[in-house]
């Protein structure tokens, strides 16, 4: 099948992504207007109003349908269809576009393997579309929360759980779906790996192989799994009414049948991966660390923000979602994109909040944003910065990461009584 797509033509080959990237348009409105906490009727998917007329095959195309559906203009209001509209036609670009990027021009490597001599070779053109696949889909799961944050400040789990078990299950095929990185190795002037668990600057410990390596799998998984589930800590009554009481709602919620199978079955399948070994098992612990760096870090800072500030700083939605993102894209580039989304949303949140007044800016956009800027610029940030220090600063990293956390605490919680006494 592989072999018989690069056979095509390239601009058959652009042709044919810019309809998949229609249907992943299509897809991401669905999700957008039937998946959200309060689905509004204006999609060819939802009931139909009493007062519309009917509705046909034609309704459901891509484009083509919001076009038609401009007739309940008076029941929806003016331009209700031009979002959707341009999402389908966005996405109908944005793929061939990040196809050229990341497997005809080399984006995501050095500057210097950008050369037609390495970008046809067989091991970069195998890896490149692989690398495409994942971010393919990376790219509709996020325009589809993207939106339904803007609208609902909050990111359904239909869309980060789905789509974090799809990059679990990409990342058990292989390794070779994670971003590639430029190694020093000796004289020679670099040396392409990938983007794994390890820094990658120097060999993955060997623990990683042994029960060590499977342990921590596990613990990340069911650590995930666990924070899906309803958790409500109340100490008013003491510490043993307080677990008790935390138990009872864990299995209150009728969703915990569902997470406890996933458990189940995540755990066999992880233990199946890790007997399997090789690039299987490096490629599932590369996915499932860059889940718990992802999902870890805005988790961290919205505990310690929470805290300081006294009211919700970040919803839990954002925690998924930047775990998604760091499954597909693994810690490096999880990290990156969450240092990266500040600067996405600085432009878009002063517009917004001039326009609309509106203080509570969902955070879920901009780690998006974040992350195809992370992508875009990988070998800039990844190989020009990001790797070198973590090799020079090595185990200090992580106390330095801790420090920040608690000085980002002190600094809120001051935030915070000072304006208690002024106001």
């Amino acid at each position: 099948m592989f072999n018989l797509w690069l056979e095509l033509s390239l601009s058959l080959r652009i042709a044919l992504l810019g309809l998949l990237g229609l249907v992943g348009g299509a897809f991401a409105n669905y999700a957008i207007y039937c998946w959200a906490w309060f689905p509004r009727p204006i999609s060819p998917w939802a009931r139909k109003p009493a007062d519309a007329s009917p509705r046909t095959f034609k309704d459901y195309l891509p484009v083509f349908g919001w076009l038609s559906l401009r007739r309940e203009a008076s029941i929806h209001g003016n331009g209700f269809w031009v979002r959707p509209l341009l999402i389908e036609l966005s996405m109908a670009i944005a793929i061939p576009l990040l196809y050229c990027f990341e497997t005809q021009w080399g984006g995501l490597l050095p500057e210097a393997a950008r050369v037609p001599t390495f970008l046809d070779g067989p091991v970069i053109i195998s890896w490149g579309h692989r690398i495409f696949l994942g971010h393919c889909v990376l790219f509709v799961l996020m325009v589809a929360s993207t939106f339904i944050d803007f609208d609902e400040q909050t990111i359904p789990d239909l869309i980060t759980i789905p789509g974090t078990l799809f990059a679990l299950l990409l990342g058990s095929i292989s390794y070779w779906g994670f971003l590639p990185v430029s190694v020093p190795v000796g004289e020679s002037p670099m040396s392409l790996e990938t983007a794994t668990f390890n820094a990658p600057w120097f060999p993955a410990d060997s623990k990683w192989w042994t029960s060590t390596g499977l342990l921590t799998g596990l613990a990340i998984w069911s650590g995930w799994c666990f924070a899906l589930a309803d958790r409500r800590l109340i100490l008013r009554r003491g510490i043993a009414k307080a677990i008790g009481f935390f138990c009872a709602a864990l299995v209150r919620h009728p969703s915990w049948k569902v997470l406890l199978g996933m458990w189940i079955i995540g755990c066999i399948g992880i233990a199946i991966v890790f007997d399997l070994g090789g690039v299987h098992w490096h490629g599932l612990l590369t996915a499932l660390i860059g889940l718990a760096v992802g999902g870890g870090v805005v988790w961290a800072i919205r505990i310690v923000a929470s805290w300081a500030m006294r009211r919700e700083a970040m919803g839990f939605g954002d925690v998924t979602l930047m775990a998604m993102i760091g499954a597909f894209i693994g810690w490096q580039g999880a990290v990156i994109a969450f240092f990266l989304a500040p600067f996405a949303a600085i432009a878009i949140v002063i517009v917004q909040f001039i326009v609309t007044r509106e203080p509570a800016i969902p955070f879920g956009p901009y780690l998006c944003a974040g992350t195809v800027l992370s992508i875009y610029f990988w070998d800039d940030i990844a190989n020009g910065w990001l790797l070198p220090n973590v090799f020079f600063l090595g185990s200090f990293l992580l106390w330095l990461s801790i420090a920040m956390l608690g000085l980002m605490a002190v600094m809120l919680f001051i935030s915070r009584m000072v304006r208690t006494m002024l106001g």
